[in-house]
């Protein structure tokens, strides 16, 4: 197990993924141990190559992630803090649904839905979020994103354990126009962060962390945008 583990870390520290750069969970905070149960690690396979996004719990069978984490095939990694624990729940995904207006180019709809081949084990460390509703598309005041990604842009690696920071959203015009909330300045989401969740004041996902804008802005794709589509994707 030991070994497994120190391969698990080498790992992610060659092989990052998303398009988040510059940026990063710096200037925040690790998060306290298992407070986030919703988080997920998205492991992606290409061929002979692993990368790493990150992803969130919806359903005991559904995960939220950004489209631009496709890959030929996933590996969800569930339940854990740091990368040397024991008890995770790793599972793999049957069916990948990147929405289909998903532009690379722009990032715009950068947001996917993975069904899990088996049923996540809900715990006290694995559990669901709530998702923003339609009604939900003001700009909220007080939000923050979570990840294993890079915390220090002077190195290549992923931090070993959840990390966390607050972000304040902008009232941007071009974020408006194209379903994404922004937010500004040196901290936020790295590298390795891409997908997850941007978490606000009421305990709601409201965002899924996608990439920079002009070095920037770091956007969110707005989940409010898309209840309708989330809604008949988890229904199918």
């Amino acid at each position: 197990m030991f070994i497994v583990c120190k391969l698990l870390i080498l790992i992610l520290v060659l092989t990052l993924h998303g398009r988040v750069q510059g940026g990063k969970i710096i200037g925040g905070h690790k998060a306290m141990p298992h407070s986030r149960p919703y988080m997920a690690l998205l492991e992606q396979r290409t061929q002979n190559v692993v990368k790493y996004c990150g992803a969130f719990l919806l359903s005991e069978d559904f995960v939220m992630t950004a489209a631009h984490c496709q890959a030929e095939s996933y590996n969800v990694i569930l339940g854990f803090h740091k990368f040397s624990e024991k008890e995770k729940q790793n599972i793999s995904v049957d069916q990948a649904f990147p929405h289909k207006a998903y532009n690379a180019t722009g990032y715009k709809n950068d947001i996917m839905l993975l069904k899990l081949r088996s049923k996540a084990r809900f715990n006290k460390n694995v559990t669901s979020i709530d998702l923003a509703d339609q009604g939900d598309g003001s700009l909220p005041k007080s939000c923050f994103v979570s990840g294993w990604g890079r915390n220090d842009k002077n190195k290549p690696h992923m931090s070993r354990e959840l990390m966390e920071v607050n972000v304040t959203l902008i009232d941007d015009k071009f974020c408006a126009l194209q379903n994404f909330y922004c937010s500004k300045g040196e901290t936020g989401p790295a590298e390795g962060d891409s997908g997850g969740p941007l978490v606000c004041e009421d305990g709601k996902a409201y965002g899924v962390v996608s990439s920079k804008y002009k070095k920037s802005l770091t956007t969110y794709v707005k989940i409010s945008d898309y209840r309708d589509w989330i809604d008949f994707i988890m229904n199918i």
